[in-house]
């Protein structure tokens, strides 16, 4: 993995000395290689052992080696091999900063991609092809939330997998009183902290349901009641560019998710298709 990638996936769960070297790092790549642990702790007014510790945390042997690393992949980007990061939007042609955009969104796709093994990929979806098969699957997501819990959830019906979907916490805390062992509560929220949603995965859980979470890779009040955690990485220090990345992050995530759940299911593949099929029929005049 690049260890700028690293790091920008990693930052939104390090301490506030940690996010100031790991923004220093990320602003300054192509200085990096001028600066010993020492000079870089006094840029920061920081001690020199909080940036060894820092380097170590990544895993990384010390400084030396995350110095090295770095400036392995800013010869690559000088190359034309995966830039690492985007210019500003105001220090170029629109055409460039389109392609900046893009990279920084590949990146953000990168690094949610990392950070979700695909051992919790593959249990997320035989959890959710298990309730499927005799169950229910319930989806909330409040405000733009609800936007990936409504795409979502009309995906998983296309498999023909039973969902009650929901964007209302009362209706859907009436709903989840029908839940039984083996259902699944799919919660979306991005900063996790909505605490309508926690007393909702609480109540989930003592049906005895499995809940699993869709958040930012934070330490939250909700991914805490996860059975499953699914973490999204998305960082900019510019706050119009930063939900872009988590969108598409996201996105990305659950359509993965979702190639899973069609492959290797030939029952789920032909409702699909049928599905599909019936939705063209209604829109023809």
């Amino acid at each position: 993995m690049s260890p700028l990638v690293k790091i920008r996936s990693e930052r939104d769960r390090m301490s506030a000395v940690e996010r100031r070297i790991a923004d220093f790092i990320l602003e300054n790549a192509q200085l990096l290689r001028d600066y010993s642990s020492q000079q870089l702790a006094n840029a920061l007014g920081i001690s020199q052992s909080s940036v060894v510790k820092f380097t170590q945390k990544l895993g990384f042997k010390g400084y030396p080696d995350l110095k090295y690393s770095v400036g392995e992949a800013n010869a690559r980007a000088d190359n034309g091999d995966a830039p690492e990061h985007a210019a500003s939007p105001d220090g170029g042609s629109p055409g460039a900063f389109a392609g900046n955009l893009w990279r920084r969104k590949s990146e953000a796709e990168e690094a949610t991609r990392l950070i979700n093994p695909a051992e919790t990929i593959e249990a997320v979806a035989a959890a959710i092809g298990q309730a499927g098969q005799s169950g229910k699957v319930f989806i909330i997501g409040l405000g733009e939330d609800d936007i990936y819990a409504r795409g979502f959830a009309l995906k998983l019906s296309l498999l023909g997998i039973l969902t009650v979907h929901n964007f209302d916490t009362a209706r859907m805390t009436a709903n989840i009183s029908a839940a039984t062992a083996g259902d699944v509560l799919l919660v979306f929220s991005e900063h996790g902290n909505h605490p309508a949603l926690c007393k909702i995965a609480r109540y989930f859980r003592e049906r005895r349901g499995q809940v699993i979470t869709v958040t930012r890779h934070t330490a939250n009040p909700l991914r805490t009641l996860a059975d499953i955690a699914l973490v999204v990485s998305a960082h900019d220090e510019l706050p119009y560019i930063q939900p872009l990345l988590y969108q598409s992050a996201l996105q990305h995530l659950l359509d993965g998710l979702f190639v899973l759940l069609c492959e290797g299911h030939d029952d789920r593949h032909a409702q699909l298709l049928a599905n599909l099929d019936r939705i063209q029929l209604m829109l023809e005049p």
